[in-house]
């Protein structure tokens, strides 16, 4: 297990990082997973095992049971706090009332006291906006972010799912207002869902993020299972509540394209898809969930597999984005910058 920088941090964290959505049982988020406590603890040891130090969870996930269920596999496993980079979130709603969603100041702070007390900790490591809040300024959002820093609840904020602009914005609010900053983005992002590409990769290598990938497996898509037409066989999750949002034609394109280099390197479809995130430069940890030890061994052998400069090359030509503007008219116009000879 490789261990990398969180942005502009010096905070290290694994190259893989658990996901904790299918801890628990409630609501709709039984249909992705309903793991007990015994096989989240077993979980976690298997993780702490093969090198993860990261896990990843939302306050929202089984309406907080997933909070409470690994505060309590942590504790069962007695895990040295120093030893763990936990990260939760906020934003979604949590009971009843119209203060009880969002990203206002009084929502982040009551929060952030409820996340803790169910994880059973002090402090989270990372604490990450779950995504867009249209009604709350800016700057209220990002002093509430500040605060809870301040106050040593949280080590370092980080967003999720937000558009290009609206964490710029963030950023430079941050930034003017000597307030902590976002050091990651976590994104959908796959080989056959490669949007945040136009806009939101240029943003983290240019402000320092490190790129969290969620659902790198695109909700099962890209596990081998699915036939050449791209429908998810009956009785697996993505069937049941198909969800990210996916281009299946083309996930189905780039699942054929990994069969081949999957047999060469005698490994899962599901670790060559990880194994193409993890080689990108500005990705930071991939997060990876599992029902079963099986799937979670699967995926944390993706690890070791490393592409070739032709393989990388193979998959980028068929999981290609189409043209989009401005994007294609930048490409245009920079080449009129440099001439030869010239550094770029």
């Amino acid at each position: 297990m490789n261990y990398k920088r969180l942005g502009r941090s010096g905070l290290y964290v694994s190259q893989l990082c658990l996901g904790t959505m299918t801890y628990g049982g409630k609501g709709f988020w039984e249909v992705i997973g309903k793991l007990g406590l015994d096989a989240v603890a077993g979980q976690l040891r298997t993780a702490f095992d093969a090198g993860i130090n990261f896990i990843d969870t939302a306050n929202v996930y089984h309406e907080g049971e997933s909070e409470k269920l690994l505060g309590q596999a942590l504790a069962k496993l007695g895990t040295q706090r120093d030893d763990v980079v936990i990260a939760t979130k906020v934003l979604g709603r949590v009971a009843k009332g119209p203060n009880n969603s969002g990203l206002s100041r009084k929502h982040i702070l009551a929060s952030i006291d409820a996340s803790l007390a169910r994880l059973g900790l002090d402090y989270v490591d990372l604490y990450q906006i779950h995504g867009y809040d249209p009604s709350t300024p800016v700057e209220e959002q990002v002093d509430a972010l500040d605060a809870v820093v301040q106050s040593g609840k949280a080590r370092y904020v980080g967003f999720c799912n937000l558009p290009a602009w609206f964490a710029m914005k963030a950023l430079a609010t941050a930034d003017r207002a000597g307030k902590a900053r976002f050091v990651s983005a976590q994104m959908f992002y796959t080989v056959a869902s490669r949007d945040i590409e136009r806009e939101i990769v240029p943003l983290a290598e240019s402000e320092g993020l490190g790129i969290l990938p969620w659902s790198p497996l695109a909700g099962g898509l890209l596990s081998g299972k699915t036939g050449a037409d791209g429908k998810p066989p009956e009785g697996t999750r993505r069937a049941a509540f198909d969800f990210p949002l996916v281009d299946k034609p083309r996930a189905a394109q780039c699942v054929e394209a990994m069969r081949p280099i999957a047999k060469e390197h005698g490994v899962s479809v599901a670790q060559i898809a990880l194994a193409y995130l993890l080689a990108k430069p500005a990705v930071t940890s991939v997060i990876i969930g599992a029902k079963t030890d099986e799937q979670l061994a699967d995926n944390l052998a993706a690890a070791a597999v490393e592409l070739t400069a032709d393989e990388l090359a193979t998959l980028d030509r068929v999981s290609a984005l189409p043209p989009e503007y401005p994007g294609w008219m930048l490409e245009f116009q920079g080449r009129n910058r440099y001439e030869d000879g010239m550094e770029k």
